[in-house]
């Protein structure tokens, strides 16, 4: 439970749950963080290496980022420790039987995340009756198909040209970690002028400094073929993607992947996190020192929990779009304004922001 508890504190977590089906092989965790505001949404993470530790600092990542949307939901996170390229006919077994694990804890609501997809909260949704992120077919936003996080995280980028940040128009791009997340932001910007200058997924890096076709690349994503195979391009190390040059850096994978041993590596002028908790927090101090603005994650990729709260109160494609851009907008106006005034971190800045939002839900509720 250490994982836990270092990142425990007055904000929460409420509940942790260990869950396991050894017939099955299911081993899971469900940590809801905070739910003063309403239930918790979060997504479920499927991957062989993922800890208590991990699921508990993304719950807390969620409940900031549902706070700092101003959404009527907390935060909370699920990781199931299997590897998500299994044979689907197994895959759909171990979901469903997570899925009835989590029958009873009604206070949180599952969606998409590394491993999973809509396809998987179908399944979930049709054991126990909730989730987010569903297939249009049965009435959902799929998130992850129109690209609801890209696309919040291009309307940051376009936000923070005003603090400091690089123009979009003619701007550099690299994504690390070219999948769900990363193809749309790189789609998403290109239209706003960008280029996609670099690019990588679990095996390797790509760059081409005149400009990556993105959509070949993507062609090769849905075949499950990996960036090596675009064959117009430079091939490095998947890790040689922090060093590339460029204006905007878009970390869209897992945790930590700026860390003190490499972020001096970087050489960007704007970091759009994508991904959840990508950096450490001596990273992110030394990102600032350099003068490398950073939009935090909980304030930069927000805009797929803005769609799944959209879905969830029965609200159509356009409203989702309408709401991230308004939102994600605002936010990152006003987080880099007060890391301005302050002189704090945007991190920092974001905390305050979310964490003052939370205080006030708290402060209205009858604790049992």
């Amino acid at each position: 439970m250490d994982g836990v508890f270092q990142y425990a504190d007055t904000l929460g977590p409420e509940k942790v749950y260990h869950l396991y089906q050894p017939a099955l092989e299911l081993k899971a965790i469900v940590v809801v963080d905070n739910t003063a505001a309403g239930p918790a949404i979060g997504g479920t993470r499927m991957a062989p290496d993922v800890t208590l530790e991990e699921c508990a600092r993304l719950a807390r990542a969620m409940t900031l980022k549902n706070a700092a949307a101003g959404l009527p939901h907390g935060g909370a996170k699920s990781v199931i420790m299997a590897d998500s390229g299994m044979p689907v006919k197994d895959k759909e077994q171990i979901v469903r039987a997570f899925a009835q694990a989590i029958r009873e804890i009604e206070d949180y609501i599952p969606g998409p995340d590394i491993g999973t997809n809509e396809v998987s909260m179908a399944w979930i949704k049709n054991e126990i009756g909730r989730a987010v992120g569903l297939p249009r077919v049965v009435g959902g936003i799929p998130l992850d198909e129109i690209g609801a996080t890209g696309f919040g995280l291009a309307a940051a980028a376009v936000a923070a040209e005003d603090f400091g940040g690089p123009s979009i128009e003619g701007a550099r791009v690299a994504v690390q970690g070219f999948g769900a997340v990363g193809v749309h932001v790189a789609r998403f910007l290109a239209q706003k002028g960008a280029k996609l200058v670099a690019a990588s997924d679990s095996r390797a890096t790509i760059t081409d400094p005149e400009g990556l076709d993105i959509a070949p690349l993507i062609s090769l994503k849905q075949e499950g073929q990996p960036l090596s195979a675009y064959g117009r391009a430079t091939v490095s190390g998947r890790d040689a993607i922090v060093g590339v040059p460029c204006d905007i850096w878009i970390p869209a994978a897992r945790p930590d992947v700026l860390r003190t041993e490499n972020v001096d590596q970087l050489d960007a002028k704007l970091l759009l996190q994508g991904a959840n908790i990508p950096a450490t927090a001596d990273a992110e101090r030394r990102l600032h020192e350099r003068g490398i603005l950073s939009i935090p994650d909980f304030i930069a990729n927000a805009g797929g929990v803005i769609c799944a709260a959209v879905e969830y109160r029965g609200g159509t494609q356009s409203d989702a779009f309408n709401e991230i851009a308004e939102k994600i907008t605002a936010n990152t106006r006003a987080t880099l304004e007060l890391a301005s005034a302050e002189s704090l971190l945007p991190r920092e800045a974001a905390a305050r922001l979310a964490r003052q939002r939370v205080e006030q839900a708290m402060a209205l509720r009858r604790w049992k």
